[in-house]
């Protein structure tokens, strides 16, 4: 009956942040559905909650600043500004209405710890920035979340290098090389960072990430820098193969690309296979409404990269299973024929023999005929042989022999 009286927000720390990146995500900040909500009174003053905070998370209420997040119009989720003195002055519930009026479903906060010797909270200026950090390790293939620091929009980058390599334990003069994370979708886009010019001259603002790694030569490391690494984890996809002959069990599963090409997919397939031949394997594509494989199998070289093997009708839908067939002949000889199941009857009553046959794409019934006669053994040398269609597992009719 008093639920009316009550409403939700949450509040991101840096504990959350830490706790994700590099885990469940690796781009952006964190992600909200993981963040359990508080529940309090809607005419709780919001200064309330920060001497709960205090209380709870040992953090002093002068230590605290709390930011507003804001969707960009790259469709990244970042910090954006702390609460204004008067905006901490209202209840929860009048700054869950402020959240809405931002386009905000719910009441989402970033709590900034303000280290003791960092500005005081009255005293951030206009030309103050607070950008986060991430650190990637390409020998072992991490990324991570290192903190946030309040920098000044007019020094460089140049200027917090040592501070930096304090943070990630190396040597206070280690060389190193940071990227601006910008987007992700529908593309990465990571740029490096001029460390020579000003955070405002390389437009780097409140919210933005900054990551980080020792310089290291291209040929190093698979992924030898943290804008390829942000490339592989975009484009990985673990795929589910399948036997056609078995459509309803997985066979075995490999990590793909979604920029892998038909030859690249193959490849790895056969290679777990033990495969000399890729090109005697033919895919299908799957149909998950029905779990079952396509009627038509994908052609030698028809289609581009795995995510459009694994593309639905649905654009922003993928599948993740693919069927494989080994065939006897590799696929490309196999398309430049047709394949036809002939059910031969002997002379004696009942007695069927089938056989499949393939001949050039443009061959004649005759060329059929003859191609039969070469497989069977006839009841006489001068026997004629008759074809007939079969629609449905019924005889429809005769075919001319030409």
């Amino acid at each position: 009956a008093e639920a009316h009286m009550f409403t939700t927000f949450k509040v991101a720390r840096d504990h959350d942040l830490a706790a994700q990146i590099g885990r469940d995500l690796f781009f952006d900040l964190v992600d909200y559905e993981k963040i359990h909500p508080i529940r309090v009174l809607k005419d709780m003053p919001f200064n309330q909650v920060k001497e709960e905070f205090s209380k709870e998370f040992g953090i002093p209420v002068h230590s605290q600043r709390f930011w507003w997040w804001s969707k960009r119009q790259n469709n990244t989720y970042r910090p954006t500004r702390p609460l204004t003195q008067q905006e901490e002055s209202y209840t929860v519930g009048q700054l869950k209405d402020a959240a809405i009026r931002m386009n905000s479903s719910e009441l989402r906060l970033y709590l900034e710890v303000v280290q003791e010797n960092h500005l005081t909270l009255a005293s951030r200026t206009k030309d103050d920035i607070l950008l986060f950090f991430k650190l990637y390790d390409p020998e072992k293939e991490e990324l991570r979340y290192v903190g946030n620091l309040l920098l000044k929009a007019s020094s460089k980058p140049s200027d917090i290098v040592p501070k930096l390599n304090e943070i990630a334990g190396f040597q206070h003069d280690e060389d190193i090389e940071l990227y601006e994370e910008i987007k992700f979708e529908p593309n990465i886009m990571c740029e490096p960072v001029d460390c020579d010019v000003s955070f405002s001259l390389n437009q780097i603002a409140d919210g933005d990430i900054l990551c980080y790694q020792k310089r290291c030569s291209l040929d190093q490391h698979r992924h030898p820098n943290v804008s390829s690494f942000f490339e592989y984890v975009h484009n990985r996809q673990v795929v589910h193969f399948r036997l056609l002959e078995k459509p309803k069990q997985d066979d075995f599963s490999l990590e793909l690309s979604k920029r892998s090409t038909y030859d690249d997919v193959v490849e790895k397939v056969a290679q777990h296979l033990g495969m000399d031949d890729p090109s005697k394997l033919r895919l299908t594509q799957h149909i998950p409404h029905l779990q079952q494989p396509k009627h038509q199998y994908i052609k030698y070289r028809s289609i581009d990269h795995l995510s459009d093997m694994l593309l639905l009708r649905n654009p922003n839908q993928m599948s993740d299973i693919l069927y494989y067939e080994i065939l006897d002949i590799p696929l490309p000889e196999l398309q430049g024929l047709i394949t036809l199941r002939v059910a031969f009857h002997q002379a004696t009553p009942n007695e069927v023999l089938f056989h499949i046959i393939r001949l050039p794409k443009g061959s004649t019934y005759s060329d059929l005929i003859d191609d039969l006669k070469s497989k069977v053994q006839l009841s006489r040398s001068d026997a004629e042989l008759r074809l007939f269609q079969v629609n449905n597992n019924k005889i429809w009719k005769g075919v001319p022999a030409y």
